[in-house]
């Protein structure tokens, strides 16, 4: 049966009070226009809870417009949500009217709709669904999410099979999405509302206690904030105080998890101070405040949470503590300016406004986020749906150390990082960590929430392969210094090493010398030398060749340049010299290098080229550094022998 008249202008005016904040005067034309539309185009069709569909439509604009925050657009596309496909006009003719947006959202509306089946249990694969599904705008989410609101506050009405996989989808898929989004009236009504009917005696065990309960906790308030307001008025504080009771849902969580009965749940209900202050000096005023109260009531330090140091991922801001109150009772007491409160009762579209995101573009931002994580996500639902819930939209990541302290990282941290950020001492020694309890490499990557230690080992060093995936500066400075420093101290020792042997070799160590080794292994610096050295990267018979050989002229004879641990072959015109190639590599020739033109005799290699087959270098040659450190899976053993025989023989 089609709705009466009266209804409908009821609900219509009590959309236009929702909507005065958000929308301007002249544009409720326009909301007046796509009432008329949805009202023609609904008929006398209900819903599953057999209200009428457009008092439905219009209970979901006045949240979307009251409770949300949100502009003309959403108004109008939740009022045409349900009807679109059955409105009058043409899309070519509502873009006209409303604008392309508006059409965009009602189309992406309708593809969720399709394919979103509340018989289904597996939830993390709706959830998938429904979220890969969107169309470019999240307001479809946010219209689906009030859509479900409206349908739970009246789940009393529905067909009792309807019930309990509405209330099972609502508690495990919309309440959490609400979460992610900042509503946390919403998802709060969600979870009380589906408790009701998954959990029906325990939530009314609950109720039924909360009612008892009234008068008592009613007077502890009034106990409670009367010093307080004296205190912060003294201060010159302008304030609003609140108290909210905790929701039955929470209650009946915390009875279950801390297994006590409902007596024991010491924070039935919050305070909340409500701050009127300037941007500037909203977060100092807060902090002012919360010195009050702790002066008045002992605070358990255990229970604090600054949020306004370290915002959630969502925009929420405030302060958090729990102190114990008249007659021994703990109260919960948050802490925030009017500009947290907003967003923390409107979410998202007030944290955008506050940016200074003209109407609701600013949500774009936070879709565009989305996106990239679905479509990076692992096929896996349940990874998948572990995280959407661990901190789908950010750039940061909130990790907890084992004492609980709160630690901020650039999104893709890995435990390493994690390390670092501690100490130095601690990075440089990390060889693995504990995530949520749980051994995982240093490589791996946290996520917000995390609760992280950190495994050490005193043989443990850092590496020049760390660099690949730490991605904080901090790690990636410290740890390039303390390669230095390893480096240095190598480097010192093969220092040592050289001077002995040149000691031995009665050779005299000068800046001559030295210069003479760096142009001869193409290095830079003597420290590179040095290094080399003392990592047995050069070997010190080869230096010894190097130096004792008289550049002046040609060697005649090779016998300066085999190195000593090769007997010199003697020559013989009736052998041709031939390489001996060690490994054996597969229609490959060799070819000599030009860079260097080894001879016979000279200690050589062979370096496998892309174009060229092997090429045989000197060890000494220029470009023998290079090659052997960049390229060492190229490089094979080479030694000279002779034969009769052709020129060129691989030995396996």
């Amino acid at each position: 049966m089609m709705a009466d008249s009266q209804k409908i202008n009821t609900g219509y005016r009590a959309l236009l009070q929702a909507a005065k904040n958000t929308v301007a005067s002249e544009d409720n034309v326009k909301i007046r226009r796509a009432l008329d539309l949805a009202v023609e185009a609904c008929g006398d069709k209900t819903i599953l809870t057999g209200e009428p569909e457009i008092l439905h439509a219009l209970s979901v604009a006045r949240i979307i417009a009251g409770e949300m925050g949100l502009g003309l657009t959403s108004i109008i596309t939740a009022l045409l949500h349900d009807s679109y496909n059955n409105v009058n006009p043409p899309p070519k003719e509502l873009e006209k009217e409303f604008g392309k947006k508006t059409v965009e959202i009602l189309n992406g509306f309708t593809r969720i709709t399709s394919i979103d089946s509340m018989q289904s249990s597996y939830q993390a694969e709706n959830f998938r669904k429904l979220l890969l599904s969107l169309a470019d705008d999240v307001r479809v989410i946010l219209i689906k999410l009030v859509e479900r609101l409206e349908y739970m506050r009246n789940l009393g009405k529905a067909p009792e099979k309807e019930r309990l996989p509405l209330a099972s989808e609502t508690y495990f898929l919309y309440a959490p999405l609400a979460h992610r989004l900042g509503f946390y009236n919403i998802k709060s009504e969600m979870e009380d509302l589906a408790a009701k009917y998954l959990e029906p005696e325990q939530y009314n065990y609950v109720d039924c206690r909360l009612k008892q309960t009234t008068a008592s906790r009613n007077k502890l308030i009034r106990d409670f904030s009367i010093p307080l307001k004296e205190k912060l008025e003294k201060q010159g504080f302008k304030f609003t105080i609140k108290s909210r009771t905790k929701s039955i849902h929470s209650i009946m969580l915390k009875m279950k998890k801390q297994g006590v009965e409902f007596e024991e749940v010491y924070d039935l209900f919050a305070v909340r101070i409500i701050i009127e202050s300037d941007s500037e000096k909203e977060k100092s005023d807060c902090w002012r405040a919360y010195s009050i109260v702790t002066d008045l009531y002992q605070p358990n330090p255990s229970r604090m949470r600054d949020w306004i140091s370290v915002p959630k991922s969502n925009g929420y801001e405030s302060l958090h503590t729990t102190v114990v109150g008249p007659r021994g009772k703990w109260v919960e007491v948050q802490i925030r300016s009017f500009r947290m409160d907003e967003i923390a009762e409107k979410g998202l579209a007030a944290h955008f406004k506050y940016k200074g995101m003209k109407g609701e573009g600013g949500l774009d931002t936070w879709l565009s986020k989305m996106r990239e994580i679905l479509e990076s996500s692992e096929k896996e639902d349940n990874a998948f749906i572990n995280q959407v819930r661990s901190g789908l939209y950010t750039d940061e990541v909130f990790v907890f150390t084992p004492k609980g302290d709160l630690r901020q990282l650039p999104a893709g941290a890995t435990v390493l990082d994690f390390a670092f950020d501690i100490h130095t001492d601690v990075g440089a020694s990390c060889v693995g960590g504990k995530v949520n309890g749980k051994n995982v490499t240093i490589r791996h990557v946290l996520h917000n929430g995390d609760h992280v230690s950190i495994i050490r080992s005193k043989n443990q060093k850092p590496k020049q392969d760390w660099l690949s995936f730490v991605i904080t500066t901090k790690a990636k400075t410290k740890i390039k210094q303390v390669l230095n420093e390893e480096k240095t101290k190598a480097a010192a020792e093969g220092k040592e090493i050289l001077m002995r042997r040149l000691k031995n070799w009665k050779i005299v160590y000068g800046d001559t010398v030295i210069q003479k080794l760096l142009n001869s292994y193409s290095l830079k610096t003597a420290q590179d030398l040095y290094y080399l050295i003392a990592t047995e990267k050069i070997e010190l018979l080869h230096i010894k060749d190097v130096l004792l050989k008289d550049e002046s002229i040609e060697p005649t004879s090779p016998a300066t340049m085999v190195p000593e641990k090769e007997a010199k072959e003697p020559s013989d015109s009736q052998y041709s010299d031939y390489l001996i190639i060690e490994d054996r590599v597969e229609g490959l020739d060799y070819k000599l290098a030009k860079c260097c033109n080894p001879e016979y005799g000279y200690s050589v290699f062979g370096f496998v080229t892309i174009l060229e087959g092997i090429k045989i270098h000197r060890t000494n040659c220029p470009n023998a550094h290079n090659m052997m450190t960049r390229y060492p899976y190229r490089v094979i053993a080479v030694r000279w022998s002779k034969s009769k025989n052709r020129p060129f023989t691989i030995f396996k």
